[in-house]
């Protein structure tokens, strides 16, 4: 197998026939590619659609995930059924062009690891500067270059699974575990789109707990510049997530009192 194509799904039902449509379109056809389509326990029609695509497609397989786990963690369960040298990850949506995935493929014949940085990105500002100032932060705490944008649309070879798969941690950080994978790291430009059809999923909430989860299990603590952004964004986390967990606490209180 030459590639495999891993896609988280959540409540994108919508999007899943145009998405392998123009998937299958694009992959140069010489090659032989596998897409993975990881329904993270949508509450719409999506994992029916997946199973429909993958009895009319031999190239498309389905995974169903039992319960909601975050992007993360579902393409962490598709990297274990993956069986192509080379492994590309995309979402759902369309905001990922199908067309820039042979630019990957082959960036990934010289590099282990390529990431895609956005032209003229489609998201929203408060979106877009959360990105920014995680991108500051990751670049201390994982020691790599700032011009290198931790996009969700990549590529790897292969042979960097046996070392992610060690992984212990009970929270998956893909980009982690990549980077503790390899140095040898490239990054190709690619048109960001606008989502095809529905609503991001994603709020302010889930980027900074995914933030948090970063700077809390995946630093790298060589002695160094960075390490000391990591102990200190180690200690603000941890002061933030009790807050949070106070806050939350407070509201389930008032929601029951009102019931």
């Amino acid at each position: 197998m030459d590639v495999s194509i891993i896609v988280p799904v959540y409540n994108s039902s919508a999007n899943l026939n145009k998405l392998s449509k123009e998937i299958r379109s694009n992959v140069k056809k010489q090659l032989n590619y596998e897409i993975l389509l990881v329904n993270d326990f949508s509450v719409d029609d999506s994992w029916n659609i997946i199973k429909h695509l993958s009895k009319k497609n031999r190239n498309i397989r389905g995974i169903n995930l039992k319960k909601n786990y975050g992007q993360h963690t579902a393409i962490y369960v598709g990297l274990k059924y993956a069986r192509g040298k080379k492994i590309i990850t995309m979402d759902d949506d369309l905001q990922h062009p199908p067309k820039s995935l042979n630019n990957i493929i082959d960036a990934l014949d010289s590099y282990d690891l390529c990431y895609t940085l956005y032209i003229k990105r489609k998201h929203l500002i408060w979106k877009k500067t959360v990105s920014y100032i995680n991108n500051i932060f990751s670049s201390f705490l994982f020691n790599k270059s700032y011009k290198i944008y931790l996009s969700s649309f990549r590529g790897f070879r292969s042979k960097l699974l046996p070392s992610m798969m060690k992984n212990q941690k009970k929270v998956i950080f893909i980009d982690g575990l990549l980077l503790n994978s390899t140095k040898k790291i490239t990054t190709i430009k690619v048109k960001h789109k606008k989502r095809y059809q529905g609503e991001s999923t994603y709020n302010v909430k889930n980027l900074f707990s995914l933030w948090f989860d970063m700077i809390e299990n995946y630093h790298f603590f060589p002695i160094r510049f960075g390490s000391f952004v990591g102990i200190i964004s180690y200690l603000i986390v941890k002061l933030l997530r009790f807050n949070f967990k106070k806050f939350d606490k407070k509201i389930e209180i008032k929601q029951k009192t009102f019931r």
